[in-house]
């Protein structure tokens, strides 16, 4: 049977003071009014049964989740009482559902993407669980195409056809300066790494097991106590101890068996200010609000954010992000919005208790 499990632990401090711990960027309805983890669910109706969909999240955000997705049932919905990075959400989810349907196939998605358009996203996945089923020992990923030499992206080196439209992937490369991201643009042979996945679940937990031995023995032992009073003890007991690694650096590089299959679509990682304006419509001048009513005087590429309705008014700048949260207001350059973070973590650490003066 097929299934789909959505990855929504992060905290998107990068989308700081929208984006929060008490309400996360996954959970915030800013994308025509729906947010990024309903958009991902959504894209799934019609290819994976909504019983068989799961979510990997902190404990901190369940009731919320939940909330916002009314067909998920509290047994989907896998909570991590602590961030362990990708290789334990992608095999904490792997290994609950194997213990389910040991003959699974899982498909690992991410709540901070947009794609477009739906259909071809449908038929990509689709096509993905149709040559697992004829490829049961490979691990197949997703790459998207570039559209130009972006230095934000892992990408994926391909090599020769395995299947249909699926080609090997012969190295996984980290995000590239702008020279090296050119050359792959350049290769027609790189594709960006979109981070979602598709394989049996018997076959990501047998890579775990020979390359990551202990996060093995430790998520065998979670999964054991699925759908027992002791689950959540046991998870609040092993999570923590897992080692604390990415699923690419763990698995991807190291299996040998590893495809991917060319998306042909428009994909935007929501994960900072600069990269959410491109979701809003520019005007003749490159302004670009959202909630928030802006006038703009002598003064370019805008862009200007609100939780509530709430004027922001410049004059005689250029290129700078103004979002409004209610009682915090952040403004920086849109070259700069990478570094929102540290205002995030500088916030927490001045005003652990929020700041609502």
């Amino acid at each position: 049977m097929r299934y789909a499990s959505i990855m929504a632990g992060g905290s998107g401090t990068r989308l700081w003071p929208m984006s929060t711990t008490d309400k996360p960027k996954q959970l915030l309805r800013f994308i025509n009014g729906q947010s990024l983890l309903g958009t991902s669910a959504g894209r799934l109706m019609g290819l994976v049964d909504a019983q068989n969909i799961f979510v990997c999240t902190s404990n901190s955000y369940a009731q919320k989740v939940l909330a916002e997705l009314p067909f998920l049932t509290p047994n989907r919905l896998l909570g991590e009482p602590m961030g362990r990075d990708t290789l334990n959400a992608v095999g904490f989810s792997a290994a609950v559902i194997h213990k389910l349907d040991p003959d699974a196939t899982l498909a690992i998605l991410t709540a901070d993407h947009l794609i477009t358009p739906v259909a071809e996203f449908q038929r990509t996945l689709q096509l993905a669980f149709d040559l697992v089923d004829q490829k049961p020992d490979y691990l197949f990923t997703f790459g998207v195409k570039p559209t130009h030499a972006a230095t934000g992206f892992g990408y994926l080196e391909c090599g020769e056809p395995v299947a249909d439209r699926a080609r090997r992937v012969l190295a996984f490369r980290e995000k590239p300066d702008a020279m090296k991201a050119g050359e792959y643009l350049r290769s027609g042979k790189h594709l960006w790494n979109s981070g979602m996945f598709v394989w049996k679940t018997a076959t990501i937990l047998e890579q775990i097991r020979i390359h990551q031995p202990e996060a093995y023995a430790g998520l065998e032992q979670i999964a054991s106590c699925y759908g027992t009073p002791n689950f959540i003890r046991k998870v609040d007991e092993v999570y923590p101890t897992l080692p604390k690694i990415s699923i690419d650096y763990a698995i991807m590089e190291k299996a040998p068996l590893v495809a991917t299959i060319p998306m042909d679509v428009e994909w935007l990682d929501v994960g900072s200010w600069s990269s959410y304006a491109q979701t809003l419509v520019a005007d003749a001048d490159g302004n670009r609000n959202s909630l928030a009513e802006l006038l703009a005087i002598e003064s370019h590429g805008i862009v200007a954010v609100s939780d509530a309705p709430h004027l922001v008014a410049v004059v005689g700048l250029n290129n700078i992000v103004v979002v409004n949260s209610g009682h915090v207001t952040m403004v920086c350059p849109v070259d700069q919005c990478e570094k929102v973070k540290l205002l995030a973590q500088a916030a927490q650490k001045a005003f652990p208790d929020g700041y609502k003066r």
